[in-house]
């Protein structure tokens, strides 16, 4: 079975996103992020705005259109309103991404076997996968972003085809650009070179100099070009996006220098292999392709000093700094599955023992929490529960049987295989705790306003998840406290609880109010005041 698992890696690596992502698409509930992603994709198709973007009507070029067309082409092949078609591009990108990581790794010097490991690694690594819900741009910028990297590797360190790695790293590391703006140069181009330079050296770069300023040069433009046309077509609106999104970077969840230093553990259930890999002094003794280690250690490390110095910071700005920790992470896996049975020192032995005994526990427990979580409701799930149920106890109990024999290559697949049957069988029972016995889509109120002959607005932005959930515009009357209140006789007004009672007086006079409804799209035990809206029909008196 192994065997057939390394001749086929690439067909491994679709299977493990296939059955880990892809499936169940659609099941997740919509993010703020993804909702943004997915009111821009549907404007470009219903308005025909595919250059000047828009939500909600409004320009919205904070971000580079690329994944909204992706996601928008998709949306018109499998249909608009559907979330597995309009996730499908940025689940897809994982498998880009895992990839382009096993092309590098090959590159790397290493084996067939080792780099499918690493890919293996990427793939399932928390943020990795939790990014495409929660930040898609995030997926696209760095995957692109990588491809364009494992070319210019190749362009740096191979005697021929300089103008083919030359410009095929150009495409992507521009269609990075397109995708988040400078983002992962800095944090995944600019630690790459840093690292390069520090590793490899630049040898014989005279007769490359010319084929790389083209390189850049066209990066620069095809990664540049939709800012440009902005920026001359309306002017105005980019400018004032731009300042503010700049302010950000100094001014908006400003956090300490070391803040991700604690980034390892962004991996998931790799969190124990990531950190050992990077205690240097220990491994770089032990590896057996000493310049590849070095080198992804220290293109871990300069991202994490880059991003660091950014006085901006969220977790899911960590996830160009997963790409080459997987890789560095891969070194120490590698390094168990050939020495393991060969450990003699406790303190060797001890951290493998407990990261996948650890592992093992956590798998046998999925039934009973989930026993203990369900109760009555487990019949709703009755068929995905003996699945998981089943596979758990099996896997558990492989991964055990498996590392007291010392077979960490075993080990390794195993647990891939209990992260995959994880989602596989466990998102549909996610549901469950998504439940909210308040919940009420804003969706319904296109029949309140067919009813009523109305039109209506909101007082305050609303949410992206409204926004999306509601499948059309709604102005925003309020801003900048200017109160621009509407022309018609009866219309409908969007408020948050807070602002009830202060419209109220401030309109008491010429307006009466009707509640007509209340919408909540909080999920869960969740009740956050943003996710909800009360309806009032106002009219003249």
């Amino acid at each position: 079975m192994l065997k057939l698992v390394e001749k086929y890696p690439l067909i491994v690596l679709f299977l493990v996103v296939i059955f880990m992502l892809l499936i169940h698409l659609n099941i997740p509930n919509v993010t703020i992020m993804e909702a943004r992603n997915f009111i821009t994709s549907r404007e470009m198709i219903n308005d025909g705005n595919w250059f000047l973007t828009t939500m909600n009507g409004e320009a919205r070029y904070q971000k580079p259109p690329l994944p909204t067309w992706l996601t928008a082409f998709s949306g018109l092949i499998f249909g608009v309103n559907s979330l597995f078609a309009l996730r499908l591009p940025a689940a897809l990108m994982v498998l880009f991404l895992g990839v382009f990581a096993y092309f590098l790794s090959l590159k790397l010097t290493f084996s067939k076997k080792q780099s499918l490991q690493n890919s293996l690694i990427l793939i399932t690594s928390f943020y990795i996968f939790a990014i495409i819900n929660e930040a898609p741009w995030d997926i696209f910028t760095h995957g692109f972003m990588l491809a364009g990297l494992y070319y210019l590797f190749c362009f740096f360190n191979e005697k021929t085809f300089f103008w083919k790695n030359a410009l095929f790293s150009a495409l992507f590391i521009g269609l990075s650009i397109m995708s988040k703006g400078p983002v992962s140069l800095y944090a995944l181009f600019l630690p790459f070179i840093i690292s390069y330079s520090f590793v490899y050296k630049y040898e014989n770069f005279k007769r490359k100099l010319i084929p790389f300023l083209i390189h850049i040069l066209l990066f620069i433009i095809i990664g540049g070009w939709w800012f440009i046309y902005v920026r001359i077509a309306d002017a105005n609106a980019f400018l004032e996006i731009a300042s503010k999104e700049t302010g950000n970077w100094s001014s908006y969840n400003v956090k300490p220098f070391y803040y991700y230093w604690s980034f390892f553990t962004q991996t998931g259930l790799w969190t124990i292999p990531a950190f050992i890999s990077l205690i240097y002094p220990y491994l770089i003794k032990r590896v057996n392709h000493k310049k590849a280690y070095k080198f992804t250690f220290w293109w871990t490390i300069s991202a994490v000093i880059l991003l660091s110095i950014i006085p901006e910071k969220k977790p899911r700005y960590l996830v160009p700094v997963l790409i080459p920790l997987a890789l560095n992470t891969g070194f120490y896996i590698q390094y168990l599955i050939d020495y393991f049975k060969n450990f003699n020192s406790k303190k060797e032995r001890i951290p493998v023992y407990f990261n996948f005994s650890l592992i093992s526990v956590i798998a046998i427990s999925v039934p009973i929490i989930l026993l203990l979580t369900l109760k009555e409701n487990i019949t709703n799930y009755l068929i995905s529960f003996i699945c998981l149920s089943c596979s758990s106890i099996l896997l558990s109990f492989l991964i055990l049987k498996n590392l007291f024999q010392k077979n960490i290559q075993k080990v390794f697949y195993t647990t891939v295989f209990f992260m995959v049957t994880l989602f596989l069988f466990g998102l549909p029972i996610s549901k469950h705790f998504t439940k909210n016995q308040a919940y009420n889509s804003i969706n319904k109120l296109h029949t309140i306003e067919l009813k009523n002959d109305i039109k209506s607005y909101s007082i305050g932005e609303l949410t992206p998840e409204l926004l999306w959930d509601y499948n059309g515009k709604i102005k925003n009357i309020y801003k900048n406290d200017v109160l621009d209140m509407p022309a018609e006789n009866n219309f409908g007004i969007l408020l948050m609880n807070k602002d009830v009672e202060f419209i109220k007086l401030k309109l008491a006079n010429k307006y009466t109010f009707k509640l007509l409804d209340t919408y909540n799209l909080n999920f869960g035990a969740k009740n956050k005041e943003r996710l909800i809206r009360q309806f009032y029909l106002v009219s003249k008196k």
